[in-house]
């Protein structure tokens, strides 16, 4: 089961790079080069949220369930619970 959620945790973060490489920036059209809103509409010039963005949204939500998930599983199937339990100890110095 660890595995399997490895393996989609890879291809989400794969898929939301691409996701986001694709969508064009806010004011990416002719009038945001000169400062203008391009259009007077309800939901402004880009108007409601498109594909991309849904499944942007989609993407980012299944990636942090699946983070989550992950963490609970290997907290679980590691009996230490402690950040800095596999860190060597720390000696001080000799005092003189």
């Amino acid at each position: 089961m660890l595995y399997l959620l490895v393996v989609i945790h890879v291809i989400v973060c794969l898929f939301l790079i691409g996701v986001v490489l694709l969508q064009q920036g806010k004011s990416a059209d002719l009038a945001g080069a000169f400062g203008g809103q391009g259009s007077q509409t309800a939901f402004g010039p880009r108007g409601a949220a498109n594909l991309l963005t849904k499944l942007t949204t989609w993407g980012a939500v299944i990636f942090m369930v699946v983070s989550i998930s992950l963490t609970i599983m290997l907290s679980r199937a590691s009996g230490d619970h402690s950040v800095l339990s596999g860190a060597a100890t720390q000696q001080s110095a000799p005092k003189k």
